[in-house]
């Protein structure tokens, strides 16, 4: 009996390995490339197109930001909240793609072994924050959190103007001035002020949308 083509392929490991991969890349591209070019992927809008006030993270919260990755905690945290009521009842308005256009990378995922904390901000003061991530049990008795004491040591971003510098190429509209007073902001501080910096910045956009 004739061997189909399928059969062919199938018995041809080679060939399958390459259609396979060809079949892949034509189909991610087909899913990602447009996204480039769509007004609520690539600007500050909600699902709807209405502005959003989305700001660039300042020196002390990016520098957060980094400790925050550093850290782990996208291990057990994730920033994004799905369009479905038990979310949006708990955390507040589901994410869209514009909150998150001068993240590099997002925050995104579907890890929770702790709460998602795309809607955290404004949500406790700076000290409950601060008790928080040096003991968290102070705050929440039943946290199975790590404590994080060690963050409160003085900061040591030496480089933060240069990452200013490379998101700024990448899109982020740092200005020369925001650049070059980055040193200066972070001067002085903690990590852990960074990091509660971070925090106290997430979700503020649509926060109050509902």
């Amino acid at each position: 009996m004739a061997q189909s083509k399928h059969e062919a392929i199938e018995r041809n490991v080679f060939l399958m390995i390459v259609l396979t991969l060809l079949a892949v890349s034509v189909g991610g591209l087909v899913e990602i490339v447009p996204l480039f070019f769509q007004t609520s992927t690539t600007t500050a809008v909600d699902e709807k197109g209405n502005a959003l006030d989305v700001q660039p993270y300042d020196a002390l919260r990016l520098a957060g930001r980094d400790i925050y990755i550093r850290e782990g905690c996208y291990n057990c945290h994730s920033q994004m909240i799905r369009p479905f009521r038990a979310e949006t009842e708990r955390y507040g308005h589901y994410s869209v793609a514009g909150e998150f256009i001068y993240d590099h990378p997002f925050q995104w995922g579907s890890k929770r072994t702790g709460p998602d904390l795309a809607r955290v901000g404004a949500r406790y003061s700076d000290e409950w924050h601060r008790v928080h991530l040096i003991n968290p049990r102070d705050v929440v008795p039943e946290s199975n959190m790590p404590a994080y004491s060690w963050l409160d040591r003085p900061l040591n971003a030496p480089d933060i103007g240069a990452r200013m510098k490379t998101l700024a190429f990448l899109g982020v509209p740092y200005t020369d001035a925001d650049i070059a007073n980055a040193p200066a902001a972070v001067a002085n501080k903690t990590e852990l002020d960074a990091v509660v910096a971070y925090l106290q910045g997430l979700g503020l956009a649509l926060r109050n949308v509902r």
